[in-house]
């Protein structure tokens, strides 16, 4: 065997070995505990020690897609360094085990200071990694073994006899015997006999068998195991299976003036396959409503439990709010409008009293996730801040938050919008840090007022004439007041707003353009209620969201 073809042999080893440890540890986390998956351990920890110019970054280049793209270069890291354990225990052993077993303790790290965490949790990852070293040096000794062994077979000890010229034999025979010529062997190139087996051919069959019986294994019960232990299915169904209770407080029916007929604006309400979604969460946590409990404590006269019944048989309210991540770039879809279904936080807080030193929310997640909410913006009774159960008519979806999650208008999500929510901890902003107020946030989101152009899209072309120009434009719990529009930096003109649902939620807005042939920048900008009108210039999400106005450039032919 040349070295090249050694090199390449103890690469796929590692491979395979690293799939047998992932695999194992599938298999027991199945057994033992569904959530704690090394690779998505391992993940999760990267989104917490990024920082937040990475996360940012992240965002911008892959939007929602941001998970997959670091589910891809976590197993990406995986191969890099699974091939990197083959190469070293070929050459170098036991450093390739040694380099496996670490890798193992930083996955173990990874899922043990996951928040819901428990000492068994450490099970999957440790015995899998166990396996990953007993494979890894198997499968490099049946390697060696094959790269070791000699090509051809032993040369036999005795000749065949030869007759003489007297045609008596030459040999090994006893005297007067005759030597006769033996018909020629048939040969089958089709079969091969044992003992015709070479030391390289034996060495290469029982390391490739090794090899391959190993990998496939490692794929069935790998794969199998975590499309088993994923519990999305299960709480997926029982999801269906819930009938929302009606609103005792209905949303209002939408008038025909709230939406505008312009082709490519964003719609009025956004569907919910369509809602943005951005949190912590690389695996969606799957909570059975009916073990579902919302714990009220800290700063408060009496701590208090309730569970998913009890929240869904007290009066709920339809509400349309607007919704937006603090990472959404000016111009940015990081937004959406929904009607949401649910109970006043307000009320919930009330039945716990809290405090009156308190002035601060910290909501948890069932995955560990915290947001720091000013206790006076959940208290208002002027904001309809909820415990949501119901989004657009239906059960919240998983991804944004079933059972229970917070809707709380006017603030962006990092300091609000906490799904999966288990508990709210009344406390002070001086005693409790949040997720996010950690990474070089500020502690309290206000959104503030934005517009965009939806269109025409940026680089696209269009026709003479007139050309509706179309957006939305938002200042939760402040209202738009008027839009604005100019072409080629020359005065800003008025844009025609559609009516609003509520200050809670966007408005549609359109101008009549009359386009002349040429290139042309557009820009927008928004004014409130308050007055506040959107400034030039422009600011980065962080720490409390971007600011300037939003243009495209456009070609008219």
């Amino acid at each position: 065997m040349t070295a090249r073809a050694r090199t390449v042999w103890a690469a796929v080893v590692g491979i395979v070995a690293a799939g047998a440890a992932l695999a194992t540890t599938e298999l027991l986390a199945l057994l033992l505990a569904p959530a704690s998956s090394p690779v998505l351990a391992v993940g999760a920890l990267a989104i917490d020690l990024a920082p937040p110019w990475l996360k940012d970054l992240m965002i911008a280049l892959f939007g929602i897609n941001d998970k997959l793209v670091l589910l891809l270069i976590v197993g990406l890291l995986v191969a890099v360094l699974a091939v990197i354990a083959g190469l070293l225990e070929r050459r170098r052993p036991p450093w390739g085990a040694v380099t496996v077993g670490v890798v193992g303790m930083v996955a173990l790290v990874a899922v043990l200071t996951r928040a819901e965490a428990t000492g068994l949790w450490a099970v999957p990852t440790a015995v899998g990694f166990v396996v990953g070293v007993l494979v890894l040096r198997l499968l490099t000794a049946r390697l060696q073994v094959w790269a070791e062994a000699p090509a051809a077979p032993p040369v036999a000890a005795t000749a065949a006899p030869v007759a003489s010229a007297s045609g008596r034999a030459q040999g090994p025979f006893a005297p007067g015997v005759t030597a006769t010529a033996a018909p020629p062997a048939r040969t089958s190139p089709a079969r091969t006999s044992p003992a015709s087996r070479t030391p390289a051919d034996v060495g290469r069959r029982g390391f490739l068998g090794m090899l391959t019986a190993t990998a496939v294994g490692a794929a069935v019960v790998g794969l199998g195991s975590r499309a088993i232990a994923s519990a999305t299915a299960m709480a997926q169904r029982a999801r269906d299976a819930i009938v929302l209770p009606a609103a005792a407080t209905p949303a209002a029916p939408l008038a025909n003036g709230t939406a505008l007929d312009v082709p490519g604006i964003t719609p009025l309400v956004t569907p919910n396959a369509d809602f943005y979604r951005i949190d912590t969460a690389l695996q969606v946590p799957a909570i059975d409503a009916s073990q579902w409990r919302l714990r009220v404590t800290g700063l408060v006269e009496q701590e208090i439990e309730i569970g998913w019944d009890e929240l869904a048989a007290m009066p709920l309210q339809e509400s349309y709010v607007t919704l937006m991540c603090v990472s959404n770039e000016v111009g940015g879809d990081l937004t959406g409008n929904a009607l949401w279904l649910g109970h006043p936080i307000r009320d919930v807080l009330a039945m716990a009293r809290p405090l009156p030193e308190a002035d601060m929310v910290l909501s948890r997640s069932q995955d560990g996730w915290t947001a720091s909410t000013p206790l006076d913006v959940l208290t208002d009774p002027d904001r309809d801040a909820l415990l949501a159960i119901g989004m657009n008519g239906e059960p919240l979806p998983l991804e944004h938050g079933f059972p229970v999650r917070m809707v709380v208008p006017g603030l962006y999500g990092f300091v609000s919008a906490t799904k999966w929510v288990v508990e709210l901890k009344v406390t002070r902003f001086d005693a409790d840090l949040a997720y996010w107020s950690t990474r070089g946030w500020s502690e309290r989101g206000p959104v503030k007022t934005h517009s965009r152009i939806d269109v025409p899209r940026s680089f696209s072309s269009v026709g003479q004439g007139t050309v509706a120009v179309a957006g939305i434009a938002w200042a939760q719990h402040t209202g738009i007041e008027r839009v604005e529009v100019r072409v080629d930096g020359g005065p800003w003109a008025p844009a025609r707003l559609a009516d609003a649902i509520s200050i809670d939620t966007w408005r549609q807005w359109v101008y009549e353009w009359e386009a002349t042939p040429g290139s042309h920048m557009l820009e927008v900008r928004a004014t409130d209620t308050a007055g506040m009108t959107q400034r030039s210039q422009q600011v980065p999400v962080a720490p409390d969201g971007a600011e300037g106005y939003h243009g495209v450039v456009v070609q008219v032919a």
